[in-house]
């Protein structure tokens, strides 16, 4: 089967397609073929955490959408020809392993492009909006860089969780665009210049939560920002600036909660346990057509460089997507 393997070279992420053995499904696991797989910013970034700086070629991809072709040993509540979605390691593959604790049913109502930018996208946003950002209906949620993928799955799913969003992006296009997502207020910006903004649109509150996709140009602006007993979710730093400086006496007087988004220290165990809430609180938003990912581009299954470039472009809104499989 093919599969894509990336290595870092001369200080550089390179992708390599490669005929690689079709894998076997193991106890507690699922074999899919690939139909979908989205892309996700931090998986092309060196050292970001889902690939480490040099060493051997390693698979590549993180989340998918297919149909089950055979399942392991121990496993009685799937069968052949399923439609799951999940997330895996080498997405980008004709074939993958999937945990059976990380499956999910696909709804009815998604296609494959639209299922697989689920997995990890929103996995993450669960864990930053419910698990440990603790949002409620009527708070203010403020995301730095709403246009990325996980931005704009956060932005959707704190509007069908009833709270009002602010965000940033160095685009006004992409603002514009985010209006129909339901985005309350876009601050046309990349520097760290939207404290008086956000206040003023929240009567000088504070945001409840904010989310900082960026990295360490914009947090200690994202805790000036903040509410009294707000939370900021770190999740990502694609500006690649790893130290930032924090306000303890905010922390301390405001009583902030401070948390990391990343599955790199996690066990399997760790990232399994919260799919059982995530599938009963969000999978019916889904399948009720209240939640719907937004899939800006989609790639033949042999152009996944050329959707990489278009990732790293930053032209996009949402998700990029790879299409797998078509054999029957």
């Amino acid at each position: 089967m093919r599969a894509y393997r990336m290595q870092e070279i001369e200080g550089r992420q390179q992708l390599q397609l490669q005929e690689v053995p079709r894998p076997e499904a193991g106890p507690g696991q699922l074999l899919l073929r690939v139909r979908a797989a989205g892309l996700n910013r931090g998986e092309f970034i060196s050292g970001h955490g889902l690939h480490g700086r040099g060493g051997a070629a390693k698979p590549v991809g993180t989340e998918a959408a297919g149909e089950v072709v055979a399942v392991g040993p121990g496993v009685a509540e799937w069968k052949v020809g399923d439609r799951a979605m999940g997330r895996c390691p080498g997405a980008f593959a004709d074939y993958v392993l999937m945990d059976v604790r990380e499956a999910m049913a696909i709804p009815p109502a998604l296609d494959w492009q639209h299922a697989s930018a689920i997995p990890l996208t929103f996995m993450v946003v669960y864990d930053m909006l419910v698990l440990q950002g603790r949002l409620r209906a009527s708070e203010t949620l403020l995301v730095a860089g709403v246009a990325s993928g996980v931005g704009v799955a956060a932005l959707q799913a704190a509007k069908a969780m009833g709270a009002k969003v602010i965000g940033t992006s160095g685009s006004a296009d992409k603002l514009a665009r985010l209006q129909a997502e339901g985005l309350d207020l876009g601050l046309h910006t990349r520097s760290p210049d939207f404290v008086d903004a956000v206040m003023q649109a929240t009567d000088q509150c504070g945001a409840d939560l904010a989310i900082d996709t960026v990295g360490g140009t914009v947090f200690a602006e994202c805790v000036r920002a903040l509410a009294f007993q707000g939370r900021l979710a770190m999740v990502g730093y694609v500006d690649g600036v790893l130290r930032a400086e924090l306000d303890l006496e905010a922390l301390h007087s405001k009583r902030l909660h401070l948390f990391g988004v990343s599955n790199k220290l996690r066990s399997p165990q760790q990232r399994a346990e919260p799919v059982p809430g995530f599938k009963a609180d969000w999978l019916p938003l889904f399948a009720s057509g209240r939640l719907k990912p937004l899939v800006d581009l989609e790639f033949p299954f042999g152009q996944l460089a050329e959707a990489k470039a278009a990732m790293e472009a930053g032209q996009h809104v949402g998700k990029i997507v790879l299409a797998g499989s078509t054999d029957t």
